[in-house]
């Protein structure tokens, strides 16, 4: 390694896994694109909001919303 330079690992916990539309799957997703947020059991669409095909799982907690502001 050359004197002065750092090399650093990235996280595995930095890592988002994408899903594709038509892929079978069930839970939140969000659109990668625009971010729209759709929960489903099933094929994922088109992004009804921008076309996308690309989705994101969301992060998802029982208490998510429990600790938001009513």
């Amino acid at each position: 390694m050359a004197q002065g330079i750092e090399t650093t690992q990235r996280s595995t916990d930095d890592y988002v896994e994408f899903r594709a539309a038509g892929e079978s799957v069930k839970g939140e997703f969000h659109c990668s694109e625009c971010g729209y947020g759709v929960t489903i059991v099933r094929a994922l669409p088109l992004c009804p909001m921008c076309g996308g095909t690309s989705w994101e799982q969301s992060a998802w907690s029982p208490f998510t919303r429990a600790h938001q502001p009513l």
